[in-house]
C-alpha cells in the first residue's frame, strides 16, 4: 500500500510528464524524449545488434520518443567523417529498421529518424572534399568545400525524399530534418555560411528555400499520416542565424503545413560547448535561447533540450509552457530506466549522469571508438551486458572488496547483485576515493553524484561496508574470502621523472612548495602565495580543475605542458572552452607554455625549456605537479605471493581514469562465479 501511495503521488506530481501527446495522428505515451545523438554503433546501412539493444533497453525503461541518430541522406557526407555512420541512402537500412521496430514496438516507445547532411563540415570520408552552401571553410576539417550548384541541390532534395521513403518502409513512426548545429540546412539558413547571390541566398526567404524544398519532398514521400518535423537552433558565431529568424521560418513552415513538431536546440561548431554543456551547466541552460523560439511557435508540439537529469525538471519546463516535450539524452545514456524507476518510486536507484562528457562525447578512455558512459559501463554492450542479464548465482560466495573508491564500490555492487555475500573494506573514514578531493574543485562537485548513488545501492543490496578499516596481507588471509577484489587506487608520482623526458630528473621536486593535486585540494588552508606554475604531464581535466582552483584562490597561474595545447584530452569533452572563459572572468593572469618541460625548481621560481631553447625562469610561489600516478598494489602483490587469487581493478591495476575504473569494477563484480 505504501508503494502504491508513493507511485500515485509521483504520477500526480509529474502529471504533465506522464501525459500522452499527439504529434499529427500519432500518440507518444509521455513527454520524455531522447533527441538524436551519435553512437557509432551502426555500420553504414546495417543497423547492428548493438544499436538495436541500446534503444530497446531505453524503450523498456519507458522513454516516450526516440529520435535515432543522424542518418546521412547522401554518400557525399558522413557523420564525423565516419564511413560507418548510419546511411539512409541505402535500401539495406530498411531491414535494420524493421528489426529495430520489432524490438522496440512492444514497449510503446515511438521512434523517429533524423535525416541529415553535414555540408561543409563533413565530406564522404574517403579524402574527397565536402560539399558546401558557399565557399566557406569549416572550422572542423579546414578543407575548402565545393559549393553546391542547382543540380547538386536538386539531387540532395531527392536524396532526403528517398531516405524518408526508406523510413516509411522500415516501419518507423516519424521523420525529423536536421536543420541545426551548423549542418547543411543551417548553413543555408545562416548568413555567416551562406554568401550565395542566387535564389538560395540573401533574404531569409531565399535562405530557407532549400529547407522548404526538402520538407515538401519529404512530405510527398511519407504521405499524409507520418509526422514530419525539423530541428533548429540559434548559432554561436558572429553573423549566425538568430532566434527571431528561426521563429519566423518555423511559423512559415507551420502555416504551409510542412511540419508537425519543432525540436529546438542551441549551438553549432562555432560554439559546440553550447550544444552539449558539461556539469557546470544547470538544467535547461539552453532555454534562454530555445525558449525565445518556442514562445513564438505555439501551434505544433515543441521539444527542447539542455542537460535535464530528472523528471521533476522536465515537469517544471512543461508546466511553464516553454515546451511540450523534453529531451534527456545523457540522462538516458547513464540510466536507461530513468522514466520507469521514477514512475514506480525508485528514485534513489536511478544512476545519475554527472555531465562529464567523457564517455558519451569525448570517447577518451580507449575502450573503443564508440559512445560510452563513465558511470554506465554497459553502454554499447546492452546486447551482451545489460544489467537485466546479471543472473543470481546458485553458489553464493564470500566476496571481499578492498577499497571504497568508484571501482571498489562498483565491484561490490555488481557482486551483490549476483547474490554473493559482500564485505567492503575502506581504510579512510569516508567512501569515494579520489573523487572526495576532485569535488572540491570549482564546478566539479557534481562528479561525486555517482559515489552517492553507488553508496545508496550498496545499502539497498545489503553490502557490509567497513570504513576506517585498513587491511594487510595477514588480515586478509584470516578472512578466508572466496574471492578478493583489490581496488586500492593510486598515489601521485612526485619523483620528478617526466613522461616526455624519462631519462631526466627535475631538480627541486622535494621543495616544500611543490605539491600534487591531492595535496593542493586536500589542504584548503595552505598558504599558496601569489603565483603558481602547474606542470601538466597528463592533459586531462585535472589540469583544468587545478588551474580554476588556484585562480579562485587569487593566484596568477602558468601551465607548463608537454602537449601542444592546454588539456587536449579534456578538450574533447567540450569543457575546456567554458573553463577558459571563467579563467578570464577571475581577473587573474593565466598563461600556457606548450611543448615545454619543467627542468628545475627553486624556492620561489622554476625553470622551463621549450623546443631545446634556453631555460626560462617563471615566478612560482607554488608548483603543482600533475603527472601519472603510481598504483597502490602492495596488498595484491602480497596476497598473490601467499598463493591467494586476487582481481585488481581501476588504478590498483594501472592508474587511468574514472570510466575505466568503474568499468573494471563492474566486470569484476559480475564475473565472480
Amino acid at each position: 500500500m505504501k508503494n502504491d501511495s508513493m507511485r500515485s503521488r509521483i504520477i500526480m506530481e509529474l502529471e504533465r510528464t506522464f501525459e500522452p501527446i499527439t504529434i499529427r495522428n500519432m500518440i507518444v505515451p509521455n513527454r520524455v524524449a531522447m533527441a538524436a545523438h551519435e553512437t557509432r554503433f551502426a555500420n553504414g546501412p546495417v543497423i547492428t545488434d548493438a544499436l538495436v539493444a541500446y534503444h530497446t533497453e531505453r524503450a523498456k525503461g519507458g522513454v516516450g520518443l526516440i529520435i535515432l541518430e543522424a542518418a546521412t541522406v547522401h554518400p557525399s557526407s558522413t557523420v564525423s567523417n565516419n564511413p560507418s555512420c548510419l546511411a539512409a541512402y541505402d535500401d539495406r537500412i530498411i531491414e535494420g529498421y524493421q528489426r529495430l521496430m520489432a524490438a522496440v514496438r512492444p514497449h510503446g516507445t515511438r521512434v523517429f529518424q533524423q535525416l541529415w547532411h553535414g555540408g561543409h563540415h563533413f565530406g564522404p570520408g574517403d579524402g574527397r572534399p565536402p560539399r558546401g552552401v558557399s565557399a566557406v571553410t569549416s572550422p572542423i576539417i579546414g578543407v575548402p568545400p565545393v559549393p553546391l550548384d542547382r543540380e547538386d541541390i536538386a539531387e540532395l532534395v531527392a536524396a532526403y525524399a528517398g531516405a524518408a521513403r526508406r523510413v516509411v518502409a522500415g516501419g518507423l513512426d516519424g521523420v525529423e530534418i536536421a536543420a541545426a548545429h551548423s549542418y547543411l540546412i543551417q548553413q543555408f539558413l545562416s548568413p555567416m555560411t551562406n554568401t550565395r547571390d542566387d535564389e538560395y541566398g540573401g533574404s531569409l526567404e531565399n535562405r530557407s528555400r532549400f529547407l522548404v524544398e526538402v520538407l515538401r519532398a519529404v512530405r510527398d514521400a511519407v504521405g499524409t499520416d507520418m509526422p514530419v518535423g525539423v530541428r533548429v537552433g540559434a548559432g554561436a558565431g558572429d553573423g549566425a542565424v538568430r532566434e527571431f529568424e528561426l521563429s519566423e521560418v518555423a511559423n512559415r513552415l507551420v502555416d504551409d503545413g510542412l511540419i508537425d513538431f519543432l525540436n529546438v536546440s542551441q549551438g553549432d561548431f562555432f560554439g559546440p560547448h553550447i550544444a552539449i554543456g558539461g556539469m557546470e551547466n544547470g538544467a535547461g541552460y539552453q532555454l534562454p535561447s530555445s525558449g525565445q523560439i518556442t514562445a513564438a511557435v505555439t501551434r505544433v508540439p515543441r521539444l527542447v533540450t539542455g542537460r535535464f537529469r530528472a523528471l521533476d525538471e522536465v515537469e517544471e519546463v512543461l508546466r511553464s509552457g516553454a515546451a511540450d516535450m523534453v529531451s534527456m539524452v545523457r540522462a538516458h545514456i547513464a540510466a536507461p530506466d530513468i522514466v520507469e524507476k521514477t514512475r514506480t518510486g525508485r528514485l534513489s536507484e536511478i544512476r545519475p549522469c554527472i555531465g562529464c562528457n567523457q564517455g558519451c562525447l569525448g570517447v577518451i578512455s580507449g575502450i573503443d571508438s564508440r559512445t560510452g558512459c563513465v558511470v554506465n559501463p554497459v553502454v554499447g554492450f546492452e546486447d551482451l551486458l545489460s544489467e537485466g542479464q546479471i543472473g543470481r548465482t546458485t553458489n553464493p560466495r564470500n566476496v571481499v572488496v578492498v577499497g571504497g573508491g568508484p571501482a571498489g564500490l562498483e565491484a561490490a555492487r555488481t557482486a551483490a547483485m549476483r547474490g554473493h555475500e559482500v564485505v567492503l573494506y575502506e581504510a579512510a573514514p569516508y567512501l569515494g576515493g579520489a573523487l572526495n578531493l576532485a569535488r572540491r574543485a570549482p564546478n566539479l562537485s557534481g562528479i561525486f553524484d555517482v559515489v552517492t548513488w553507488q553508496v545508496a545501492e550498496l545499502d539497498r543490496l545489503g553490502v557490509v561496508v567497513r570504513k576506517s578499516s585498513p587491511v594487510d596481507v595477514e588480515g586478509m588471509l584470516r578472512l578466508e574470502a572466496d574471492s578478493v577484489i583489490v581496488a586500492t587506487g593510486s598515489i601521485p608520482d612526485k619523483s620528478g621523472v617526466l613522461i616526455s623526458a624519462p631519462g631526466r630528473h627535475v631538480a627541486g621536486v622535494g621543495e616544500p612548495h611543490v605539491v600534487s593535486s591531492v595535496e593542493l585540494l586536500g589542504d584548503g588552508k595552505r598558504d599558496l602565495g601569489q603565483t603558481a606554475v602547474v606542470y601538466d604531464d597528463v592533459g586531462h581535466y585535472e589540469s583544468v580543475a587545478v588551474v580554476e582552483y588556484l585562480l579562485d584562490r587569487g593566484l596568477d597561474v602558468t601551465v607548463v605542458t608537454r602537449f601542444p595545447s592546454f588539456a587536449p584530452v579534456a578538450d574533447r569533452t567540450l569543457r575546456t572552452a567554458p573553463a577558459r572563459s571563467r579563467y578570464i572572468e577571475s581577473g587573474r593572469c593565466f598563461d600556457v607554455r606548450p611543448h615545454a618541460l619543467l627542468t628545475r625548481i627553486l624556492p620561489d621560481s622554476c625553470f622551463v625549456q621549450s623546443f631545446g631553447s634556453a631555460d626560462e625562469e617563471l615566478a612560482a610561489d607554488t608548483v603543482v605537479l600533475l603527472t601519472h600516478r603510481l598504483a597502490c598494489d602492495d596488498l595484491s602483490v602480497g596476497l598473490r605471493a601467499a598463493g591467494k587469487e586476487v582481481i585488481r581493478v581501476g588504478d590498483a591495476l594501472s592508474p587511468r581514469d574514472l570510466q575505466t575504473a568503474i568499468r573494471e569494477g563492474h566486470l569484476a563484480g559480475r564475473g565472480v562465479a
